[in-house]
C-alpha cells in the first residue's frame, strides 16, 4: 500500500500545475460550502435567539383563547393576577426572569403622519426588557411609575421625524372595544437591530399600559426566560397553569421561523449537490487525462503482473492524495472566507418578512459539527470521483495499452 502511495504521489507530481488546480477546485468547493452552511447557521440561529429574546420568550403562559395575531384585549382573553402566578414560578431554578406583559393595537401619530404600531406594556425592573434597555440609541429607559412616556424603535423614529422630547399622540383599542388616545412624550429611541420589531413596536410602563387599555390587573401574557433552552421542557412539566390558561414553548411561538428553517435546510442542500458535482467533475475530468496519458505505462504496468485491482488502487490513491490537500488548503481558505464576511456583515435592512425577526445584518457563525460534515461531504465526494477513471484504467487490456500512441 506504501508503494502505491508513492507511485501516485509521483503521478500526480508530474503534471504539478494541473494536480494543484485540481486539488484547488477541492478547496474552493470545501470553503464555498463552509461559507454557505455557517451563514445559514448564523442566519438561522440569530433569528431565533431574537425571536426568543425579544417576543416569544422560552415559554408563555396565556389564556386559551388568546388570539395573538389581534392582540385581543378581552376579558377572557388575558390572564388574570399575572404578578401572582409569575411570583410562583420564579421560584423555580432554572428560570432566568419572568415577568407579565400586555400587548395591544394602535396609532402612534404626530402632525399628518401617523403609523401603526404594536404596544408593549412592561415593567421597566424586569430582567427580560434587558435587550431593550442596552438597544437605548438615545434618552432614557422606562421607570415603572412613567405614566406619560414611550419609547419608540429607531426605524419608526425615523420615518415620523421624530427624537427625544417630541410629543406624540397614541391611540389605543381598550378592553371593552373603545378607542382612547393620549398625548406621550417619548423618552428613549432603541434599536434591537431587527427592523421588522423596531419598526411596529413602541413600549410603555405595564401599569400606564393597563390603565389606558382598561385591563387593571390583567395582562396578555406571562413571558419566562430560561437560564438555558435545554431546560424548556422540564420547566414546561413543573408548572401548573390555573384553568384557562396554557403553556406554550418558544417551538410553539415560532413555528414559522422553524418551518423556514427546515425549508432552508432543503433549498442547501441542493446548493451543496451543484457545488460538489462541479468539484467532482473537475477531479474526474482531471484523472480521466491521466488514464489517456498513462495508457502505455498502464499497459506495461499489467503486462509485468499487475492485477488490476492494485491498478484501481493506484488511481483512488491519486484521488486520496488532491482530497487530502484540497481539504486542507480549503479549510484554510474556508476559515478566512467566514472571519472576512464577519468583518461587517452583510447589511439586508427591511426583508420584508412578516412573523420572523430577522436581524438587520447577516453574521456567519461556523460551528465544529458543520464543518465536520461538509468535510466529510467533500472528501467522500473526491474519492467517489475517483471511482470511474479508475475503473477505466483497470479494464484496460495490456496488449491493446501497449500499442497505444505516446
Amino acid at each position: 500500500m506504501i508503494q502505491i502511495f508513492k507511485m501516485a504521489f509521483r503521478d500526480l507530481g508530474r503534471n504539478r500545475r494541473r494536480s494543484f488546480f485540481s486539488a484547488l477546485a477541492v478547496a474552493v468547493g470545501l470553503a464555498l460550502l463552509m461559507l454557505l452552511s455557517s451563514v445559514i447557521q448564523g442566519e438561522m440561529g440569530s433569528a431565533l435567539e431574537s425571536a426568543i429574546q425579544l417576543q416569544s420568550g422560552h415559554i408563555q403562559i396565556r389564556a386559551a383563547s388568546y388570539d395573538e395575531s389581534k392582540s385581543s384585549l378581552k376579558w377572557e382573553d388575558l390572564v388574570e393576577n399575572p404578578d401572582q402566578i409569575a411570583a410562583q414560578i420564579a421560584t423555580l431554578d432554572q428560570v432566568k426572569a419572568v415577568t407579565p406583559r400586555l400587548f395591544a393595537s394602535g396609532f402612534l401619530s404626530t402632525g399628518d403622519e401617523s403609523s401603526g404600531v404594536r404596544i408593549y406594556g412592561i415593567d421597566p425592573q424586569s430582567i427580560a426588557n434587558d435587550p431593550y434597555r442596552a438597544g437605548i440609541v438615545s434618552g432614557d429607559f422606562l421607570t415603572a411609575d412613567d405614566r406619560e412616556g414611550l419609547l419608540i424603535g429607531q426605524p419608526a423614529a425615523l420615518k415620523l421625524h421624530l427624537q427625544v422630547g417630541d410629543k406624540v399622540s397614541l391611540s389605543v383599542n381598550t378592553s371593552n372595544g373603545d378607542v382612547l388616545e393620549q398625548a406621550f412624550t417619548i423618552r428613549g429611541v432603541y434599536t434591537t437591530n431587527t427592523y421588522g420589531f423596531d419598526n411596529s413596536t413602541v413600549f410603555l410602563s405595564l401599569a400606564k399600559a393597563q390603565a389606558l387599555t382598561q385591563t387593571e390587573n390583567h395582562a396578555s401574557t406571562i413571558f419566562i426566560l430560561l437560564k438555558d433552552t435545554s431546560f424548556t421542557d422540564g420547566v414546561i412539566k413543573a408548572i401548573q397553569a390555573p384553568a384557562g390558561l396554557e403553556v406554550k414553548s418558544w417551538k410553539d411561538l415560532n413555528t414559522l421561523l422553524t418551518e423556514f428553517e427546515t425549508l432552508a435546510n432543503s433549498y442547501i442542500g441542493f446548493f451543496y449537490l451543484i457545488i460538489l458535482a462541479i468539484t467532482v467533475s473537475v477531479i474526474i475530468n482531471t484523472l480521466i487525462m491521466s488514464v489517456y496519458e498513462r495508457t502505455r505505462e498502464i499497459g506495461i504496468l499489467a503486462a509485468i503482473g499487475m492485477r488490476s485491482g492494485r491498478i484501481m488502487g493506484l488511481f483512488l490513491s491519486e484521488s486520496f492524495l488532491l482530497a487530502i490537500g484540497g481539504i486542507l488548503m480549503g479549510l484554510v481558505l474556508g476559515l478566512f472566507s467566514v472571519y472576512l464576511f464577519n468583518i461587517k456583515g452583510f447589511y439586508i435592512g427591511n426583508m420584508g418578512l412578516n412573523g420572523m425577526l430577522i436581524s438587520n445584518t447577516i453574521r456567519a457563525q461556523l460551528t465544529l459539527d458543520k464543518t465536520i460534515s461538509v468535510t466529510i461531504m467533500t472528501f467522500v465526494a473526491t474519492i467517489l470521483s475517483g471511482l470511474y477513471p479508475a475503473w477505466m484504467a483497470s479494464r484496460l487490456e495490456p496488449v491493446e495499452a501497449l500499442r497505444a500512441e505516446k
